[in-house]
């Protein structure tokens, strides 16, 4: 065991090093068999030298928690015991330095599955399929993004790149109508940037912000961490009912998703549209308008942004992330003239701006024609994926589901006619045993709106011989939740079909 002389300067370092060292093999930092950073780099990252290093890896041996080998770095023996710090010091020590927005934002319900283990059948909202992803496209467009002659690496504009929102302004306009000045386009990332840019410039702590019922959790959980109030206005099978607005007064913003509703699927009519408007001018509140998943229509016609007819209260909100990869974090926010400077500069404290190479990358991709071809592809392979688990539901489940948002996007809902909603999460555990994820619908809400069992079930990211299957195993599961529970049909439940 190393012995250590008081008033030595390098016992002092070394024992600093060694109980840095121990503390992170205890935490987990570094775990059994894995490889420590070789003596000679840390003693350069630490401005001490090789010797000093080298007995405090020395006493590590010496206790057990390293070894060594022959030609190879050291590596983790064993973890030992956690060091100990009293629980309370840090519970007390973390909330002095709390503010008031994490206090808020920790308080709110997460619903995440991220960091679960892997299910084979997981119907998750929001993923895509890895095999979707345009592979040697993205690859060539990355590698002209690096070989790109640059006489300096440094910091961008926080707008974006402006060969991006060039490529973007064109996509707007020939995809959804949009007509834009360079200006008004902001690249952020991804789409819960642009609601978090939005709540930090446009909502104070106790105002009022209308969002839809049921709502987007991540759009209402932004508004919630900034302290607004929300009014939750309640939707239907054509989106939000207008007529359930509040009084205009004081209102900052309204959060609505017009052409394709979260979760439901209703498309918002032109005289809702009109109505919401004539409300939004009234309340003098900026309108904010989630277009998520435009690109996937099957049944209908494209569904004209609410921003052409916004009088320039609405602020846009675009991604990729349905089109590409949510890996990506890539989106686009098209803004009123008068916000422009304001998001820029919360958007320069907020990150400086998204990674250059992704945004050169893909505005790459838009201005080759690649990425509207990946488009119409993804549509077909999901227009595909929609009607294999259309069929599969009805085939399995007959007059037991009603399945409702099925004309646009990459999810329904199906509403389950002998499950009553006190029953959701039990299913949904039941099929999570089963090896299948399904996510309640009734999380969204805000107020009930239906005595029925309701699932969102996403199907963009599974083969259709995998949701087939899905769909099958997850029957047996119903069955096997049956077996347990008696289901008599649930009063007043509509069954059997899908709109």
């Amino acid at each position: 065991m190393v012995q250590y002389k008081a008033g030595s300067r390098r016992t002092g370092a070394t024992r600093r090093i060694y109980q840095s060292l121990l503390e992170q093999i205890q935490a987990g930092v570094y775990g059994v068999g894995d490889a420590l950073p070789s003596s000679r780099l840390l003693a350069e990252e630490l401005g001490v030298s090789r010797t000093t290093v080298t007995a405090a890896f020395d006493q590590l041996i010496s206790e057990g928690y390293v070894w060594v080998q022959q030609g190879r770095k050291a590596s983790v023996a064993s973890a030992g015991r956690p060091s100990q710090i009293a629980p309370a010091d840090r519970s007390a020590m973390a909330t002095r330095q709390l503010s008031a927005y994490a206090t808020r934002a920790m308080a709110l319900p997460s619903n995440s599955t991220a960091g679960r283990p892997p299910l084979k059948f997981d119907f998750r909202y929001g993923d895509v399929a890895s095999a979707d992803f345009p592979k040697a496209p993205w690859r060539k467009a990355m590698n002209t993004a690096f070989l790109m002659h640059r006489d300096r690496l440094g910091y961008d504009g926080p707008a974006g790149s402006r060969s991006l929102r060039e490529a973007l302004q064109g996509y707007v306009w020939r995809s959804r109508g949009i007509s834009c000045d360079l200006d008004q386009i902001i690249i952020v990332n991804g789409s819960q940037q642009a609601l978090d840019l939005c709540a930090r410039v446009l909502v104070n702590p106790g105002d009022r912000v209308v969002v839809e019922d049921p709502c987007y959790a991540m759009a209402k959980n932004v508004m919630l961490a900034v302290g607004a109030n929300t009014i939750a206005v309640p939707c239907g099978a054509h989106g939000m009912d207008t007529t359930k607005l509040p009084e205009a007064g004081d209102i900052a913003v309204a959060y609505v998703t017009p052409s394709h509703q979260f979760p439901l699927g209703g498309v918002l009519p032109a005289a809702h549209r009109q109505a919401l408007m004539g409300w939004a001018a009234s309340a003098n509140a900026y309108v904010i308008e989630d277009d998520y998943d435009s690109e996937y229509r099957y049944d209908v016609g494209p569904i004209p942004p609410l921003y052409l007819s916004g009088q320039g209260r609405v602020i846009y909100v675009g991604t990729v992330s349905k089109t590409l990869s949510p890996t990506l974090r890539l989106g686009y926010i098209v803004l009123p003239h008068p916000l422009v400077d304001a998001f820029i500069d919360c958007k320069r404290i907020a990150d400086r701006h998204t990674s250059t190479f992704e945004q050169e990358a893909l505005a790459a991709l838009i201005e080759t024609g690649a990425y509207e071809r990946h488009v119409r592809r993804m549509r077909r392979l999901n227009a595909e994926r929609r009607a294999v688990f259309l069929a599969s539901m009805t085939r399995a489940f007959a007059d037991d589901i009603e399945i409702v948002g099925t004309t646009a996007g990459l999810h329904v809902v199906v509403w389950f006619g002998t499950i009553c909603s006190r029953e959701e999460e039990r299913f949904a555990e039941t099929a999570r045993n089963h090896d299948i994820g399904i996510y309640p619908v009734t999380r969204l809400f805000s107020s009930p709106f239906d005595e029925r069992a309701g699932y969102i079930f996403g199907y963009a990211s599974m083969s259709v011989d995998q949701l087939a299957k899905g769909v099958e195993k997850l029957h047996r599961a119903y069955l096997d939740l049956g077996s347990k529970t008696a289901h008599p049909r649930v009063p007043g439940a509509t069954t059997g079909s899908f709109r």
